[in-house]
This record gives C-alpha cells, sequence and structure tokens, in this order.
C-alpha cells in the first residue's frame, strides 16, 4: 500500500463515498480520528503508526462506516497528547509506550505497534566519547554513564528505577546535547538512532552512533484511546488483524526497520539487559507473532 499522507486521504475516501451514495459530503464523513501533530517540524519517527492507523481505518470502512483522519491543530509532545487523550481534549487516539499507570487511565489496543522493536536500544553519542564507552565491562560500568531522553518520555522512569543518571531536554534539543558531550549516551529504538544520525550529521558533526553495545528492556508501543472510546478501539483492533492477516502490517514493519535491523549488527555488540517493572501483567508475550526476534532475522 503507497502511504498517502492522512491530512489528505480521510477527506478524499469520505467525499468518494458520499459521492457513490448519491448524499451530501457532510453526511458521508463518518467518524472523526484525532492523532497528535508531531512536537517538530518534519519529525518522521512516527510516519510508520499512522500508515498502520490508516490501513486499519481503511481495511474496516465496508464494516464502520467512512473516517476522517487528521493531526491535531496543536503540536504536542507525549506528556501533553497523553494527557489531551485522558481528559477527552482535542485527539481520540496516541501512541505511546505502555506502563501500568497508563493503562489505569487509558484504553490500551494490546498489539505491539513495531513488535517491541523499540526495546532494542543503541545510542547515539559524541564521537569523542567513544573509547570512554569501550572501557565498559558490566552493567554496573554502564550504570555510571549519564543518559538523555526526551522531556515526558516513559524511558526516564524506567532509565531511573535501573540506576541510571538521566537528562531531559525537548528532542530536537537532544541532538545537539548530546553532540556536545553533555551527556554520554542517548539511546534510541534501533529502527530510529540510523535514520536520525544521518539527518543530524550536517548540523551535529560529532553525532555517532555507538558500534559495540546494545541496550535491551521490554518496551511493547500501543496505540491508546479515552477509556469511554471502546468503539474506536474496536475498530482499529478489527483493522491491524486484518493487516496482519493479508500481510500488510509486516509490510510496513519491513519498509520502516528493515535496513536499521542490519545496521544494528545485533551478532557484534554486547547486550545489556534492563528491567521493566511498569509493564501490566495483560502484556501479550504469549503470542510470539507480536513480536521481533532478533535471532530470526
Amino acid at each position: 500500500m503507497q502511504f498517502i499522507p492522512a491530512r489528505l486521504a480521510a477527506p478524499v475516501l469520505s467525499l468518494s463515498l458520499a459521492l457513490l451514495a448519491g448524499t451530501p459530503a457532510v453526511q458521508a464523513a463518518g467518524v472523526k480520528v484525532v492523532y497528535p501533530a508531531n512536537e517538530t517540524a518534519g519529525d518522521t519517527r512516527f510516519n510508520d503508526l499512522m500508515e498502520i492507523l490508516q490501513g486499519a481505518l481503511e481495511k474496516t470502512t465496508a464494516e464502520f462506516g467512512p473516517f476522517e483522519l487528521e493531526a491535531s491543530k496543536q503540536k504536542m509532545n507525549e506528556e501533553r497528547y497523553l494527557s489531551e487523550l485522558k481528559n477527552g481534549g482535542g485527539i481520540n487516539i496516541a501512541w505511546s509506550s505502555t506502563s501500568i499507570e497508563k493503562e489505569a487511565s487509558l484504553l490500551p489496543l494490546r498489539i505491539p505497534l513495531r513488535k517491541g522493536i523499540l526495546g532494542y536500544r543503541v545510542a547515539l553519542i559524541s564521537k569523542d566519547n567513544q573509547a570512554k564507552i569501550d572501557q565498559v565491562k558490566s552493567l554496573a560500568e554502564l550504570k555510571k554513564l549519564s543518559i538523555g531522553q526526551g522531556a515526558g518520555w516513559g524511558d526516564v522512569k524506567l532509565y531511573e528505577a535501573n540506576g541510571f543518571s538521566v537528562s531531559t531536554a525537548k528532542y530536537d534539543e537532544l541532538f545537539k546535547l548530546t553532540n556536545a558531550g553533555k551527556f554520554d549516551l542517548f539511546p534510541r529504538g534501533i529502527s530510529e538512532a540510523f535514520a536520525e544520525q544521518e539527518q543530524q550529521a550536517k548540523a551535529n558533526p560529532n553525532l555517532v552512533v555507538e558500534k559495540n553495545m546494545l541496550i535491551y528492556y521490554p518496551w511493547p508501543y500501543y496505540f491508546f484511546f479515552n477509556k469511554a472510546d471502546a468503539a474506536l478501539e474496536k475498530r482499529i483492533d478489527v483493522g491491524i488483524h486484518k493487516m496482519m492477516k493479508d500481510g500488510s502490517f509486516d509490510a510496513i514493519f519491513k519498509k520502516y526497520n528493515g535496513k536499521a535491523i542490519e545496521q544494528a549488527n545485533f551478532k557484534g555488540r554486547k547486550i545489556y539487559r534492563l528491567k521493566n517493572d511498569q509493564l501490566p501483567k495483560e502484556t501479550p508475550y504469549a503470542d510470539t507473532t507480536l513480536w521481533f526476534n532478533p535471532s530470526g532475522q
């Protein structure tokens, strides 16, 4: 499926259905799905999730009716958009890592959107720090290094719970701070790190992907909904299962992650495993088809 920008795709679809039905477009608009606008202009981190979302809506039009899909009017970081979703603000769907706390206040769709691949972390670093990091031989030594993370990100609590010192900043500022060596590691999902380093190379010439280690912790990333919006959650659930059945879900995963999986060189990295005590007991570990397995690559 060729990805059509959400701001264009949904209105066109709704209009087409309206014309076919011989009714005014306004009556055929159907459900309006509003997701959080990116915090930073040009941010591509969530393009795969928008593509999954659009696909799920398209594949359920016959059963659930037409839809409109658009970004929120306000740009939001994760902390804000989860609050907006909980309080019935300007969005009715969002994406985030899960936790006991989040699932208590929001309605989760327990399908790991990226097959848990975000739990496999390589670090962006200042190239001047590579020799220092090479001296690390144990988890205890790793914990002596400082970590940078985004303000409001769920990872902050995880790293702190595992004994790390964490500094936070806005997403676009983190690259500048890492480039300048203000902290030792800026851990990123493998599907993020290599693309971000390439994008930032000109503005931050010292920024590189660390060569020899990988941090792993269970980190499923879900779609979330307001507790009162079970109807939309059901529709997206049905749509994603259709995508899994016809192969389009896996195709999106490979499209956005295949190159990074090769670049990550799992066999050449020492893995440090962290605990994630934030995960609910309902996390679907038993279904291995939902999860990325490096040994299967």
